[in-house]
């Protein structure tokens, strides 16, 4: 029961954590999709789909708005030339080209060059690849947000919304909370109702073994009930668990309530199940609130008590003889020898009177001659 409880408890811990740790690696690798929404000069309107990066902080909820200006190198391999400085109000975000150095390269340089946001597009393709880092250091400095878009969408941008023809672009997030922010209060409420689901468990658990333990003997109890080696003549007759006649030599362990077993069949029941006779039910062995419970039975009477489960099917009563499965109780012995007794009084008694009534005979019967004799008599004289 502990092993499987130990093992269930294990398996549980083990599919939350592999669970957990599976999701937050998704969730990681999983991007935000966001929009890039482009105003040209005489009020044209685009709209592009762009891909995020899996590193730098997220795009605000309302989105960023800036100037889109050209990389110089367009790789951005190298550090680039800042943004142009007569606008100070304005942020500016850079367009730089796939290839020659890993992603986080590119947008750290244009980070050091002062842009609020960058902008990568793809060469001979309009995939969309998500951009990832394997250098930590290099993710740790990382800061701005960055997307990525196809060569198609790059063009575009470059003929009609670049800075120098008075467009303007729109980075926009498709929603503004990710997928996080409602699956950790999740994961919270799942791992306590798990860590109460075990506290649980135990504490039942705990609470079964202590429970079973009070109703069982214990092997120092047992060696206190005494073991009878039956013999022939003896008042033990058949056991009532194996159903088998005593026999000469046989070990057979006596209870408080005078029932008599083979010590072989009512051990493991005592030991293992409850320590309460099979046949009648009275505990072998009184336990804390026993005393309580007698005189509460006293002071009602059996007529007055309710029938349970733990009702005794037999009753061992003083004034009752009580003979089971070849048992004799010493109540019913002491019974029998008060009545034999009474009936010696009895007899002793009736042959006193018959005494008494024959003696009186006798003198009656000498006193009649007596008195004729004497009635004779006195006439002569």
């Amino acid at each position: 029961m502990l092993l499987s409880l130990g093992m269930l408890m294990l398996s549980a811990t083990q599919i939350y954590t592999i669970f957990t740790v599976q999701l937050f690696a998704f969730l990681n690798l999983l991007p935000v999709e966001a929009d890039i929404t482009a105003f040209s000069f005489d009020n044209k309107t685009d709209t592009f789909d762009d891909l995020p990066a899996r590193f730098g902080y997220r795009l605000p909820s309302d989105g960023l708005k800036g100037f889109l200006i050209g990389a110089r190198p367009e790789n951005a391999c190298e550090p680039i030339e800042p943004p142009p400085k007569e606008n100070l109000t304005g942020n500016f975000i850079v367009l730089i080209k796939r290839f020659e150095c890993n992603f986080d390269i590119k947008v750290l340089n244009a980070q050091k060059a002062g842009y609020k946001a960058a902008i990568v597009h793809n060469v001979e393709s309009d995939d969309l690849i998500g951009m990832g880092s394997n250098d930590v250091d290099i993710m740790k400095q990382l800061v701005i947000p960055s997307v990525f878009v196809g060569e198609e969408t790059a063009n575009t941008l470059k003929e009609d919304y670049m800075y120098d023809k008075g467009g303007h672009v729109v980075l926009l997030p498709d929603f503004s909370l990710p997928l996080e922010y409602y699956l950790i209060p999740f994961l919270i409420i799942v791992g306590i109702c798990l860590i109460l689901i075990v506290v649980f468990m135990i504490t039942k658990f705990v609470q079964d073994r202590h429970r079973a333990r009070r109703s069982r003997l214990r092997k120092d109890q047992l060696k206190k009930l005494p073991i009878h080696k039956y013999k022939k003549g003896d008042n033990y007759d058949v056991c009532a668990i194996c159903l088998d006649e005593y026999e000469e030599g046989d070990k057979l362990r006596v209870l408080p309530c005078s029932h008599a077993y083979h010590s072989k069949c009512v051990d493991p029941w005592l030991t293992k199940t409850k320590k309460t006779c099979p046949v009648c039910k009275q505990k072998v062995v009184p336990s804390q609130g026993d005393s309580d419970s007698d005189s509460e039975e006293g002071e009602s009477g059996p007529e007055n008590e309710e029938v349970s489960e733990s009702t005794p099917l037999l009753r061992s009563l003083a004034s009752t003889s009580a003979h089971s499965f070849g048992t004799m109780s010493g109540a019913s012995r002491s019974e029998h020898d008060q009545e034999s007794s009474e009936y010696e009084d009895d007899e002793l008694d009736s042959s006193d009177t018959e005494e008494e009534v024959t003696v009186e005979t006798v003198v009656v019967q000498m006193q009649q001659p007596c008195s004729e004799g004497h009635e004779h008599d006195l006439p002569r004289a």
